[in-house]
């Protein structure tokens, strides 16, 4: 099930971004561009999107190149697309909504989120999977948003409980009880219920990012950074989830990144044929020349290796293990050659191979559309070497 547009909105208010002053609607036209700003951004923390557009609209009139003033046009719009119940009014909202997005990148906002905002919304406006199966638990989650989008969070919290209760696998109906509390500063209770809806479906990553935001205001950065790892192994190809535990590393002044190793680049011409670019230093006695193994084992894989591996499967694909067998197999074929150096990738990589988290690399850091396609499956089996691995070799310091 897709995850609806307003969670990115939600998400962005639990980051504390929108606490400034409000001012009264009478006198906007005398407002600058900063005072507009300031009244928007409190209009949009307490939720209140009919009243924010007018002043967004200022705003953007008084600053037309300010990309922050475009972003939150967008999540206003989300909002009154919510709101609405005609559907011919709620798809065009959400495709102006994706329109401000896009002037916002444009005009320089490199937020991660802004750009998982774009890609969520589908480019026609057409409406995201429902909450729930239950049209009665649905029914209850959407007035829950209608609530929440006019401020009115006691009244969402009450919808959205009910909706819990309706259907007890609908996922989001913990997760906004959970959110709406944060609001509320209620940090405790908050916590309750975004277990429940982990519990609920252990493999989104969107329950265990949400919780984080209450401990990072509390300051328990080591326990909001278990909460952002497990996002992040859930779902490592969201840029909601990377997001996340990028946000934690900016924090605390953590650097993340993954180890450096330098697959072999190989295209696809317009003719069909492959052509390799291998990273060989010649003047370097360190093993590099070992690159050779690696596209020579990718290669078996596709002639044959990979249809024993996977019978169930009609066509080749680049898999996990695949590229796992072809990284050993360079290290393998280095520490033959004899070098009279160390190359420090072969190193890493037999490193991490002994540790056992090998495979979480390549899927934390080379995924292709083949191997992206075997983590379900290694999250279910392996979570704990995921983890491992980034809290081993991501974190940096």
């Amino acid at each position: 099930m897709k995850t609806s547009a307003i969670h990115r909105f939600r998400n962005a208010i639990a980051a504390g971004l929108f606490m400034l002053s409000f001012l009264s609607l009478p006198v906007l036209a005398q407002l600058t561009a900063a005072e507009l700003k300031a009244k928007a951004e409190s209009l949009m923390s307490q939720s209140k999107m009919t009243e924010a557009m007018p002043v967004i609209e200022k705003w953007i009139a008084a600053d037309p190149d300010d990309a922050y003033a475009h972003e939150q046009m967008g999540f206003a719009l989300i909002g009154l697309a919510i709101h609405s119940s005609d559907p011919a009014e709620k798809k065009e909202l959400r495709v102006r909504a994706r329109t401000s997005f896009i002037k916002s990148k444009m005009l320089g906002n490199t937020k991660n989120l802004v750009a998982a905002m774009i890609e969520s919304l589908p480019e026609d406006g057409r409406e995201a999977a429902s909450f729930s199966p239950d049209p009665k638990s649905n029914a209850l989650t959407v007035a829950g948003e209608r609530a929440f989008t006019s401020g009115k969070i006691d009244e969402a919290i009450d919808f959205y409980k009910q909706a819990a209760v309706a259907d007890a696998k609908n996922y989001f109906a913990p997760l906004f009880v959970g959110d709406m509390l944060i609001k509320k500063e209620a940090y405790a209770e908050a916590e309750v219920w975004y277990q429940k809806a982990i519990a609920i479906d252990p493999y989104k990553e969107t329950a265990y990012r949400y919780s984080a935001t209450p401990l990072m205001r509390q300051g328990k950065h080591d326990q909001a950074l278990e909460r952002y790892i497990d996002a992040w192994i859930t779902e490592p190809y969201s840029r909601f989830a990377v997001n996340g535990i990028i946000q934690w590393g900016q924090v605390t002044g953590k650097r993340l990144g993954h180890p450096r190793v330098d697959v072999p680049e190989t295209k696809v011409g317009a003719d069909g044929k492959k052509t390799t670019n291998i990273n060989i230093n010649p003047l370097a006695d360190d093993g590099s020349m070992a690159w050779i193994a690696y596209s020579a084992t990718r290669e078996l894989w596709e002639k044959e290796k990979f249809k024993k591996a996977y019978p169930q499967e009609k066509a080749y694909r680049h898999s996990l293990a695949e590229e796992v067998d072809a990284l050993r197999e360079v290290v393998k074929m280095a520490k033959s050659l004899k070098p009279k150096t160390k190359n420090p990738q072969f190193e890493a990589v037999e490193k991490m191979d002994a540790d056992g988290v090998l495979e979480a690399f390549v899927l934390m850091s080379k995924p292709t559309e083949g191997i992206a396609k075997d983590h379900a499956a290694y999250l279910r089996s392996s979570r704990d070497k995921l983890r491992l691995y980034v809290k081993k070799y991501v974190i940096l310091s």
